[in-house]
């Protein structure tokens, strides 16, 4: 079965019970086994260690898919792809073919415990290695995963170092607190360390204060990743709603016109969303080039490269937010009255879309832009930008 089989058979599973799955509002362990029997979660890895060797543009473009069909599936899948692909960012090749070489034998899905802002984690030495000690108020995918990637604080130096965990290992809690009205089949919530042992030889590296412009990707990283969440959310919820629009929705009574999809107002309407959302995806779709283009500049990437990926990615960011956040509260205008009927569950993609949005302020992606179009200069280096 070539990759378009294997994306669309997990897409038409998913999207057959989406809206039953996201009112149970479950653990994500049947989504995670399913992403397990697809293959995909090796989608990234060489063949030469076993994965399907595809590239960093594909793994976008099945986050995008897999995020319109369920974005809280897309949303563990595109930042299992991220974990995979930053370990690349440190100076341990030997470390991530060994971890890739696990991920193929073990079938392991991928998840972070990383929030830049939340540096609640600390790590004391001890013979071998560390402890882990600490309370991270958010993580996503973490409670279903079999491999993290956590960053925490040495106590002796202050130096922040980015490790691997087995998910499973003993005096890892998860809290299981997440209560929001969005994505709620992605495990998100805290996550409690207590005298978690770290072999030595499982950590990738230090994270300076003053990056190199290389290991600062990782954040431009979880940028796009969000990014083409949000545009497959948008595509998402048009595509379902216009199902239902060709197959019950009813024109209004003085449109003079005996079909939904002749009125010429749900038609025009639609063609207004779909054009921004075809926009968004052109420049979401710049930006994984960007920083793809970025990421294989290697130990040259300049600072002012690095910049114009950010700025790319800034971009998309203020494109995709508003083209999600409009076509998944307009649409209900195209479906009318009875299409807001719980069974349907169109009102999930604009709890997942209002809620994934909200995850860094995105005026501050519009300041990145316009400083950028105005005086030429490129964002910091933050955990953000």
């Amino acid at each position: 079965m070539n990759l378009r089989d294997v994306v669309d058979k997990l897409v038409d599973t998913l999207r057959a019970d989406a809206s039953e799955r996201d009112l149970a509002g479950a653990d994500p362990t049947r989504e995670v086994a399913l992403l397990k029997e697809s293959g995909l979660l090796t989608l990234l890895i060489p063949a030469g260690l076993g994965g399907a060797g595809e590239s960093w543009l594909t793994a976008n473009a099945v986050t995008r898919t897999v995020s319109a069909a369920d974005p809280n599936v897309g949303h563990l899948l595109g930042y299992h792809y991220l974990q995979l692909w930053r370990g690349e960012l440190f100076e341990r090749p030997d470390l991530v073919t060994r971890l890739r070489r696990e991920t193929v034998t073990g079938n392991q899905f991928w998840a972070g415990v990383s929030n830049p802002l939340d540096a609640a984690l600390e790590l004391t030495p001890v013979d071998g290695g560390f402890r882990v000690n600490g309370r991270k108020t958010f993580a996503t995918g973490a409670a279903v995963a079999d491999r993290l990637v956590v960053s925490a604080t040495r106590t002796d130096n202050d130096e922040k170092l980015t490790f691997v965990l087995d998910a499973r290992a003993d005096g890892i809690t998860y809290l299981g607190d997440w209560d929001n009205i969005g994505q709620r089949l992605t495990a998100s919530g805290g996550v409690v360390f207590t005298d978690v042992f770290l072999p030595a030889d499982d950590v990738l590296g230090p994270q300076p204060e003053n990056q190199p412009p290389r290991l600062s990707l990782a954040a431009l990283g979880f940028q796009l990743a969000l990014t083409q969440i949000y545009v497959g959310i948008a595509e998402g919820a048009l595509i379902e709603a216009a199902d239902y629009t060709r197959h019950r929705g009813r024109p209004w009574f003085l449109s003079g016109v005996d079909s939904a999809t002749r009125d010429p107002h749900i038609v025009a309407g639609y063609g207004e969303l779909v054009a921004q959302v075809r926009a968004a995806g052109a420049l979401t779709d710049d930006a994984a080039r960007a920083l793809g283009s970025a990421f294989d500049r290697g130990a040259d990437l300049t600072e002012d490269e690095r910049g114009e990926a950010a700025v790319t990615i800034s971009a998309a960011k203020v494109v995709a937010t508003r083209a999600v956040n409009e076509t998944s509260s307009k649409v209900f205008e195209f479906v009318g009255a009875r299409g807001t009927a719980s069974k349907y569950a169109f009102d999930r993609f604009w709890r997942n879309a209002r809620t994934l949005t909200l995850h860094d302020p995105v005026v501050y992606k519009a300041r990145e832009v316009g400083e950028h179009f105005l005086t030429g200069e490129f964002p910091p280096f933050t955990g953000y930008t």
